[in-house]
């Protein structure tokens, strides 16, 4: 004999409280809700707000500025806009622009490859050595510099690197100089400081890349003769692979077009492209076209550079973090 099934319970509402009331109403499903049941609308509307703010935001500026550095002038006269190439046969006219550039693309791997080896010991060290329940604890601790803004961390290496900073004053009282050590406003004190803002960008990178690495083959290895070094170079670097390439692109594109901290940091002889820019669209003769053809030339060069980058050491399965 069957037993008699239970009485249904009545289905919940979806939604409890005024949001319940509001969704039930006539006015929602009439609206919002006939719009909320089609997919494609769901899609478009979840795809629309970040499209819109990618395409005003970010890549219409940048169509502005290549239209602007084919004028001839900016503003544009009242008869219309003329259009020419000088303003990038300029560039390559006069050495004096031509070797800023040169150096900033120079800078930025060298910056890019010191923030890498520093960097990434302590991201192995945080993701691999310290205790899982600690390690969110050790990244907040990295992470809290970076709460203040790029100014006054350009200003905290500034104190720490001037003749009367903590360096020389530390140096002064162990007595291991006279004089203090010319640090600041040099080449030394360029890289320092750009290391130091942008190394945010490489340890995110790193940490994520390598807090995925099973442990077990690293024990593996090590049960099958490998040594420290070998482990490293047969199983941690290849698999932490995509966070060197996410990271090292992603400090290589802020550090070529860095520009506080060479103003503040750098002396007369490290003057690099993204300074010379801002001269041409800071000066009295309004010279937008040029430097907005610089500008382009740059983003073309730097783009160009982290795409061969990614290709050849990244491969075809790499992935930005």
């Amino acid at each position: 004999m069957t037993q008699p099934r239970p009485a249904a319970s009545p289905a919940a509402p979806r939604y409890a409280g005024w949001i319940g009331r509001a969704t039930g109403s006539s006015l929602y499903r009439h609206t919002i809700g006939r719009l909320a049941d089609s997919r494609r609308v769901r899609l478009a509307l979840l795809a629309g707000v970040p499209l819109v703010w990618i395409a005003a935001l970010h890549l219409g500026p940048i169509f502005q500025m290549a239209n602007i550095s084919f004028m001839a002038s900016y503003p544009p006269p009242p008869d219309g806009a003329a259009y020419t190439l000088a303003n990038y046969g300029l560039f390559f006219s006069d050495r004096l622009y031509f070797m800023p550039f040169i150096r900033s693309l120079v800078f930025a791997a060298v910056v890019t490859l010191s923030t890498l080896v520093i960097v990434y010991p302590v991201a192995y060290y945080v993701a691999k050595v310290v205790q899982p329940k600690n390690r969110m604890r050790a990244l907040l601790l990295l992470l809290i510099p970076f709460w203040a803004g790029e100014l006054i961390r350009t200003f905290s290496v500034i104190m720490l690197l001037a003749n009367r900073g903590a360096v020389n004053v530390l140096l002064r009282e162990l007595g291991f100089i006279d004089r203090p050590i010319p640090m600041l406003y040099t080449s030394f004190s360029l890289s320092f400081g750009v290391v130091y803002l942008l190394a945010l960008y490489m340890l995110l990178p790193l940490y994520s890349a390598i807090e995925k690495i099973p442990t077990q083959l690293v024990h593996a290895a090590a049960d099958l003769g490998a040594g420290p070094f070998q482990r490293f170079r047969r199983v941690i670097l290849p698999l932490s692979k995509d966070g060197i390439v996410s990271g090292c692109s992603l400090v290589y594109l802020t550090s070529v077009g860095v520009f506080a901290a060479p103003l503040l940091l750098g002396g007369p002889n490290s003057v690099i492209f993204p300074e010379v820019i801002a001269q041409l669209f800071h000066s009295s003769n309004d010279k937008w076209p040029e430097g907005a053809a610089f500008a382009m030339l740059m983003l073309a060069v730097s783009l160009t550079t982290v795409g061969l980058f990614m290709r050849i050491v990244g491969g075809r399965s790499v992935r930005l973090m």
